[in-house]
């Protein structure tokens, strides 16, 4: 199994970190009066190299924040390293940002694993681990871990969502699930399962990948024959694009339900074949580039100016480049909110009082909140359906902190 590797190594590191190694104390960063340091982990390389956009989004927004003076009078240093979704790199790379890079938070780390894997350390060392770029339904514990908060919905959530879509839509269709080998996958499928129920009996099919793989042809054959008509899909971009393009290839034409990490037009649907793609159903937060419903929306106008100017080799159509501007600005409102103090205690306590906070590029209807007792900022989606040119949306936007059975 793809998931025992990165439970060992946790169970390692904490086991490390108490060593005589870990003897001397980490020295409590502080912001200067000339700038802010603060850390990140990508994969820049590696399988899932499609999420680098993130980080660099997040690179070229915190250059366009320095360019109009920086924040609070302080200019932001980002330091961003790659660790190849490998979590014995992330645990190296963020120690080395802490202890020698000397950063006053994380912010922003991709992936479920690697994040885990640095979660321990951070807490024992009074570090901010803030919006993670991962929906795991860990990353809202506040009593056992204050220092760690999630950013995007619970993947959890968005399986319920889909599972109330399926029941109310396509009651009496068989269901094939292929999901990715690890936390990230298995806590979609848990929402899935949570909401379908009794339903659940209809899962006729349920096949997993790592994230390694270069072919999946064997995962979507054995859905085909077992002739399952919808199919859910959660994983990595480059994943889908193989597994949308492999079933119009044989001539099995699912309804097919697309995880929103992968709901990329330029890194899955675009590889994957956009007519190939059309009708296919996602869950959506922000608002997408490609749709001509934003062509005059200020804040999608705001983003496509900073694209031009500060990330110009960057493409419009990845939905990764709206994830990390949306990233960066809902952190500019926390160290806005900071003033002059920027300790790490301050620091995550205004993390944990954003109230209504509208990052620009979010779906109207959906705001950021967190509490002492919530460190879920986002907690609102919405379905959309491609239409071969861009994704459309579907009903109302659903709190998914109270799924219901009913049509969206």
């Amino acid at each position: 199994m793809f998931v025992v590797p990165w439970i060992v190594l946790v169970v390692a590191a904490l086991i490390w970190m108490r060593s005589p190694l870990m003897a001397d104390p980490v020295f409590d960063a502080i912001a200067t009066d000339a700038e802010i340091r603060i850390g990140n982990i990508m994969p820049y390389t590696g399988p899932l190299a499609a999420f680098g956009t993130i980080g660099k989004t997040e690179a070229a927004y915190f250059d366009m924040i320095n360019a109009r003076g920086g924040v609070n009078g302080r200019k932001i240093r980002f330091i961003s390293y790659d660790d190849s979704s490998d979590p014995r790199t992330t645990l190296e790379q963020t120690r080395k940002l802490v202890e020698k890079d000397k950063v006053l938070l994380m912010f922003g780390s991709f992936g479920t694993p690697g994040n885990f894997a640095v979660r321990p350390y951070l807490n024992d060392n009074n570090v901010p681990q803030l919006f993670i770029a991962s929906g795991d339904q860990e990353w809202n514990r506040p009593k056992t871990f204050p220092w760690t908060m999630g950013w995007q919905p619970q993947f959890r959530a968005e399986g319920q969502i889909f599972a109330n879509y399926i029941e109310a839509y396509f009651p009496e269709r068989t269901i094939a699930v292929l999901w990715q080998n690890d936390q990230f996958g298995r806590d979609l499928y848990l929402g899935l399962d949570d909401k379908l129920g009794e339903g659940a009996r209809r899962i006729v099919a349920d096949m997993t990948f790592n994230i390694s793989d270069k072919s999946i042809e064997r995962q979507i054959e054995i859905p085909q024959a077992s002739g399952a008509k919808v199919l859910v899909f959660d994983g990595a971009p480059a994943i889908a694009a193989l597994a949308i393009r492999r079933a119009a290839d044989i001539g099995w034409h699912p309804v097919i339900l697309l995880d929103n990490a992968s709901a990329s037009i330029a890194n899955a649907l675009r590889p994957a074949g956009l007519e190939n793609a059309t009708g296919v159903t996602s869950t959506a937060f922000l608002k997408d580039a490609s749709d001509p419903t934003w062509r005059d929306d200020p804040g999608m106008k705001e983003w496509s100016s900073f694209m031009d100017h500060y990330y110009p080799e960057g493409d419009k159509e990845d939905s990764n480049a709206v994830f990390g501007y949306a990233a960066a600005e809902t952190l500019m409102q926390v160290l806005e909110q900071c003033g002059d103090d920027l300790s790490r205690v301050n620091i995550m306590r205004q993390a944990e009082s954003l109230v209504s906070f509208h990052s620009s590029v979010l779906l109207p209807g959906i705001t950021i909140n967190t509490s002492a007792t919530d460190f879920r900022p986002i907690k609102q989606m919405r379905l959309v359906q491609f239409d071969g040119r861009t994704w459309m949306p579907i009903g109302l936007v659903l709190d998914t902190a109270f799924v219901g059975g009913a049509k969206p």
